[in-house]
């Protein structure tokens, strides 16, 4: 009889950890979530810079070749609304129809990033 008297008690333990995990977890509105997760955000790959003086701004006609601050191997910049987030190397996807993307090779970490534990 001490059994059958104990089986009850058993799902009630299970019943109240798991409201107190439920209660420490923060809790995530998932339509909330998926608010967030469905901002569009403006990704930029950084292969370079170049200045020019205007006039030779002016000059340029289609075909014409400018030639950037960076080497053909060096990193880029992978920039997510104005901040550079990552570095990466361009990689090309698809000769036949000449598509090229970017393999990331380290993510920048956040100023502060390192200070919340």
């Amino acid at each position: 009889m001490n059994e059958a008297a104990q089986q009850p008690q058993a799902p009630k333990l299970a019943e109240q950890e798991n409201a107190m995990s439920a209660a420490a977890a923060p809790e995530f509105d998932a339509p909330n979530l998926n608010a967030i997760l469905s901002i569009p955000v403006t990704v930029q790959i950084v292969l370079g810079t170049a200045s020019l003086p205007v006039a030779s701004l002016m000059k340029l006609a289609r075909g014409a070749v400018i030639s950037l601050d960076q080497r053909v191997g060096d990193p880029v910049d992978v920039v997510v609304n104005g901040k550079i987030v990552a570095r990466g190397e361009i990689v090309v996807i698809d000769e036949a129809s000449q598509r090229f993307g970017v393999s990331l090779l380290e993510i920048v970490p956040s100023p502060g990033g390192e200070k919340a534990a």
